[in-house]
């Protein structure tokens, strides 16, 4: 994280003194993702293509939870990390670069860290990925365990290890899949969190929306426009919206280049806002962000249409860098953007009223633009 990023915390207005510690509490598997960009085409069979940029960057949940601290969102993470040099390139990077709390993760001895290989070109991307399931911590007898890789003394016998036992936390962010049921979901749930559920391609080819027990449990659904219409069975996304609003309070349909469309099924308010037209460098981790940027402005409980307008305004400048986590805005590149957009020649005035909520959030200097970020890789020491 840049150390020139202005620190501004969306919820300060909102914090009291019995507020959870944690706002944001997520878990998953964090992979290192390595990224060539540049490519004029697909790899072809049998041929050797050279990429004319490449980076490296913690990925997989890694992408979501550096997008929450970038946001000032103070961040909790459960995972798995290998003891290899790629685990500890992440975990570094996630908890001295980023500052987000990996109290509640731990090292597996012997396990090596799931990489993935993206690969982006046409504005899309291919990946290629390897890994094993990290074989969960296990209970050590006498002591209490509250958190994966976490233990306190105890009379008792040996209790089971996260992810039954979340952390206290303001909003938690799980990933739904077809007949799997975590229990922390419902544990945090009970507990206050919102729970925000992101979902993905259904193999089963079922799009079952009761294949999905913890989607009673979600304050917010958020899938792309062609999961929403096959789960609702409808031929619009914005129908689809409003189908899933009757399942979940609110219903968030993201829309590719259209932008994307929301309903709050408790109001019955929906709202539409377009995407933000830039050159993509690399679209890897941009749905992530995109989801941080709505947990943000939903915690900071701004209006349906500003929490839209700014996860996509996040997601379209992640795509512009490298990398799926390491791309992720922070305060000083939103303002830089802001600065940029009203002196540029020929922009729709009601476009720009759009994101003019933006300046009671955003300090009155920034950075210019464009920005130079660090290339990410492994391998240089200070």
């Amino acid at each position: 994280m840049s150390t020139d990023t202005p620190g501004i915390d969306p919820l300060e207005a909102l914090r009291a003194p019995r507020d959870p510690a944690c706002d944001v509490f997520l878990t998953g598997p964090v992979f290192l993702d390595i990224i060539f960009t540049g490519l004029d085409s697909a790899p072809v069979r049998g041929t050797e293509s050279w990429a004319r940029g490449m980076g490296s960057s913690p990925g997989g949940v890694a992408n979501m939870a550096t997008a929450l601290a970038r946001l000032g969102l103070r961040t909790a993470l459960a995972a798995a990390f290998g003891d290899d040099h790629y685990g500890e390139y992440c975990w570094d990077a996630l908890e001295q670069g980023e500052g987000i709390d990996l109290s509640m993760s731990h090292t597996v001895p012997g396990w090596h860290s799931p990489v993935t290989v993206s690969m982006a070109y046409e504005g899309e991307r291919t990946m290629v990925s390897h890994g094993h399931e990290a074989p969960a911590p296990a209970p050590v007898a006498g002591t209490s365990t509250g958190a994966a890789g976490t233990t306190g003394t105890s009379t008792g016998a040996a209790t089971p290890v996260f992810p039954q036992c979340p952390p206290r936390a303001r909003a938690a962010i799980a990933s739904l899949a077809p007949g799997r049921s975590e229990p922390w979901v419902a544990t945090a749930a009970r507990d206050g969190a919102l729970v925000f559920g992101d979902v993905g391609w259904d193999e089963t080819g079922r799009w079952d929306l009761d294949a999905l027990p913890d989607l009673a449990h979600c304050e917010a659904f958020l899938p792309n426009a062609e999961e929403a219409m096959r789960y609702t069975r409808t031929d619009c996304p914005r129908a689809a919206a409003h189908a899933l609003a009757e399942r979940v309070p609110l219903a968030v349909v993201t829309l590719g280049a259209e932008g994307a469309y929301a309903v709050d099924g408790r109001s019955g308010t929906a709202a539409a806002v377009p995407a933000i037209e830039v050159e993509a460098l690399d679209p890897t981790g941009a749905g992530d962000v995109f989801v941080a940027g709505f947990v943000t402005g939903t915690l900071a409980d701004w209006p349906l249409a500003d929490r839209l307008a700014f996860a996509g305004l996040t997601a379209a400048l992640s795509v512009q860098e490298f990398g799926g986590s390491l791309s992720a805005p922070g305060w000083a590149e939103i303002a830089a953007w802001w600065q940029l957009i009203r002196t540029c020649d020929r922009q729709d005035p009601a476009a720009l009223e759009r994101y003019a909520f933006l300046d009671d959030l955003l300090p009155t200097t920034a950075r210019v633009w464009p920005l130079r970020r660090a290339v990410p890789t492994i391998g240089f020491r200070q």
